[in-house]
């Protein structure tokens, strides 16, 4: 991703290895602050995961994959490295597909490196398929960030509008704000701004109101897990997002690479949601939002239907829900899916 350090354009990824260590950007930082940070063992890949440092699910997948060499690398005991990292997102699909690739190659540090240069030239070609469902002057709305920082390089529904914008197609992107961690506020609009893309973030309750108005031509957003059938998880918001473009007769797609779609289930409601802190939700900046003795609830993320699913853009091309077995028949061929 194009990142702008004193006035000059740089090229970053959002995790890679580095002098035996795993060293990301931390996003807990962002926008203020551009920090690397390393981590030194699988307790601290796990940690940066669950406290996310790093977030997005091809992100993690591929953090997964580095923390493992590394654990290989420096003589831990695998069981227990796979035990830790495996158990710290129940939501994110890549955690496991990784998990799996990086057993079958014995958790090789090449391994590593492969799965990450395969999801990030993946999510590259779903901004080439992408960009045909994009015009000059397409106003887009997406949710939370899956942009680069959440795949390494080039993003899952950033991806199409990167490409569209080096193209010179003049378009604008309605960044959702995504409570309560406001992903798309700090990260997505960073993403937007270093890539000089014109956007504007909003309040997650305002989407509808410029849908009704006709000033949102289509939704693009990421996925954490998708299902057979097409129902999808996402950062909490999507499903929202998602009725009302239907209502508004605005079509909505889910960028996602194969690594993200569980063949093995078979609808939504099989999909484990991840339950985090209500301090996220009370808590902002460490001033307590609500009267204090006030409890929340904090699901991240919800199940989409898929009947609220315009098509799903992949590295094999756009596919409408009813088409998945198309693909699904595509990832059986691929030989870096099947060991995935």
């Amino acid at each position: 991703m194009k990142i702008n350090v004193d006035g000059n354009d740089r090229r970053f990824k959002a995790v890679w290895f580095e002098n035996n260590d795993v060293r990301l950007i931390d996003q807990r930082k962002l926008p203020e602050e551009l920090e690397i940070i390393n981590a030194k063992d699988s307790d601290e890949v796990a940690a940066m995961i669950r406290d996310m440092a790093i977030r997005g699910a091809p992100a993690i997948g591929i953090i997964a994959a580095y923390g493992l060499a590394m654990a290989k690398i420096k003589g831990e005991d695998m069981d227990k490295a796979v035990k830790k990292i495996g158990g710290t997102r129940p939501t994110a699909y890549d955690l496991f597909k990784a998990i799996e690739y990086m057993k079958s190659n014995n958790f090789e540090l090449s391994a590593a490196t492969r799965y990450s240069n395969e999801i990030s030239g993946r999510c590259k070609k779903i901004g080439e398929y992408g960009n045909q469902l994009i015009s000059d002057g397409s106003k887009i709305l997406t949710h939370c960030n899956a942009g680069a920082l959440a795949v390494v390089d080039w993003g899952t529904a950033l991806a199409p509008m990167r490409v569209a914008h080096d193209e010179g197609k003049n378009i604008f992107v309605f960044v959702d704000e995504t409570r309560p961690r406001l992903q798309g506020a700090k990260l997505t609009a960073w993403e937007l701004l270093q890539e000089g893309i014109d956007h504007a973030i909003i309040s997650d309750n305002a989407a509808g109101f410029y849908m009704k108005r006709g000033e949102i031509d289509l939704a693009i957003v990421g996925a954490d897990r998708i299902a057979s059938n097409g129902d999808f998880a996402n950062k909490i918001g999507t499903y929202e997002k998602a009725v009302v473009a239907k209502t508004n007769n605005i079509p909505f797609y889910v960028a996602a690479p194969g690594s993200t779609f569980d063949f093995s289930i078979k609808t939504g409601d099989e999909i484990p949601i991840e339950e985090r802190s209500e301090e996220e939700v009370l808590i902002i900046n460490g001033k307590n939002l609500g009267p204090k003795g006030s409890p929340a609830k904090n699901p991240a993320f919800d199940v989409t239907p898929h009947e609220y699913v315009t098509a799903f853009i992949t590295e094999y091309g756009i596919f409408r829900p009813e088409e998945l077995h198309r693909m699904q028949n595509l990832i059986e061929k691929d030989l870096f899916m099947r060991s995935a």
